[in-house]
C-alpha cells in the first residue's frame, strides 16, 4: 500500500522514516522530524487506516510491516525506522522480518508483547459524535466532552477530524480499527527473536507502564543490541510531554546520515 508521506531535510544518505501510532498521523511527529530534518531526511508516514492513506480491512502489524518495507523499497532500500506505540509495533515486526531494509531502530513507549487494554471506547464516543452542524473543532471538543473527560486526549483525537468535508468526517477507519483491536494491543505469534542485529533504542516513559519489566525482557529477547532509555516526565504519549527530550535522544542515537 502506497502510505501518504511527507520529507524534509537532505536528500543524501538513508532516511529516517518515522511512524506513529494509534489515532495519530504523520504531522504528530512533527516537532520530532524538523530537529531531525536539520541533518537528516525525515520521512512521516500516514499509516494505513489513518490521515490521508488508503484505507483497507486489513490492519494487521504484517501488512502495515509490508506497507513501512514498500514505502524503504521507494526510498532506496535501507532506512533508520523509529516508530511510536502501534507504530513502533510495526516498525519491530519489519526489523525482525525484513531486517536488511533498517540500519537502525528506535521504539518509542512500546514493547514486543500483547497489551490487555483496549482503545475500543474511545472508538466508540468519535464514532458516536454527532457531526452534524460542526463548523469549529471547539464545538467538536464540547461534544465529545460528554464520553471523553480527558482534555488533551480530546485534542489529540480531534486532529483527526477533516472539517473541509460537510459534514466532518473522521480520517480514522474506525469500524476496521474497532474490528482490529486485539490484534493491535497483541502481538504476532512465531516472530523470530534476535533476528535483527542492528542498534536498537527502547524509549520508556517515565510515567508510562507501557514497557515494565515483562516488556522490557521480551524487548531484551528480541533485539541483541538493545539500549533501554527511560525520559523523565514523559508519558506514554512522550513525543507530546517531552519534544525537546525525545528528540535529542533520537538525534544522538540515530546521528548524521
Amino acid at each position: 500500500m502506497k502510505l501518504n508521506h511527507t520529507i524534509a531535510g537532505p536528500r543524501d544518505g538513508p532516511p529516517v522514516l518515522l511512524v506513529h501510532g494509534l489515532f495519530g498521523q504523520g504531522r504528530n511527529l512533527g516537532a520530532i522530524a524538523r530537529r531531525l530534518a536539520e541533518t537528516r531526511r525525515v520521512v512521516t508516514v500516514d499509516m494505513r487506516n489513518h490521515g490521508e492513506s488508503p484505507q483497507d480491512p486489513d490492519h494487521s502489524y504484517v501488512a502495515m510491516a509490508g506497507d513501512l518495507a514498500e514505502i524503504i523499497g521507494d526510498l532506496g532500500g535501507k532506512a533508520d525506522l523509529v516508530g511510536h506505540s502501534m507504530g513502533g509495533k510495526a516498525a519491530m515486526v519489519l526489523a525482525l522480518t525484513r531486517p536488511a531494509l533498517i540500519r537502525k531502530l528506535a521504539v518509542m513507549d512500546i514493547a514486543p508483547v500483547a497489551y490487555d487494554h483496549s482503545q475500543a471506547g474511545l472508538i466508540d464516543a468519535m464514532a458516536q459524535l454527532d457531526l452534524s452542524g460542526l463548523s469549529r473543532r471547539s464545538e467538536a471538543d464540547t461534544r465529545l466532552a460528554e464520553s471523553i473527560d480527558d482534555a488533551g486526549l480530546r485534542a489529540f483525537l480531534l486532529q483527526s477530524l477533516d472539517f473541509k468535508s460537510d459534514p466532518p468526517e473522521w480520517r480514522l477507519n474506525l469500524p476496521v480499527l474497532k474490528d482490529s483491536m486485539s490484534d493491535i494491543t497483541g502481538w504476532p505469534a512465531d516472530l523470530p527473536e534476535g533476528a535483527f542485529e542492528g542498534p536498537v533504542l527502547a524509549m520508556a516513559g517515565e510515567r508510562s507502564d507501557y514497557v515494565d519489566d515483562r516488556g522490557q525482557q521480551a524487548l531484551r529477547d528480541h533485539f541483541p543490541q538493545l539500549r533501554i532509555v527511560t525520559l523523565k516526565d514523559a508519558g506514554h504519549w512522550m513525543h507530546a510531554d517531552a519534544p525537546e527530550a525525545v528528540a535529542a535522544t533520537l538525534a544522538a542515537f540515530l546521528g548524521p546520515a
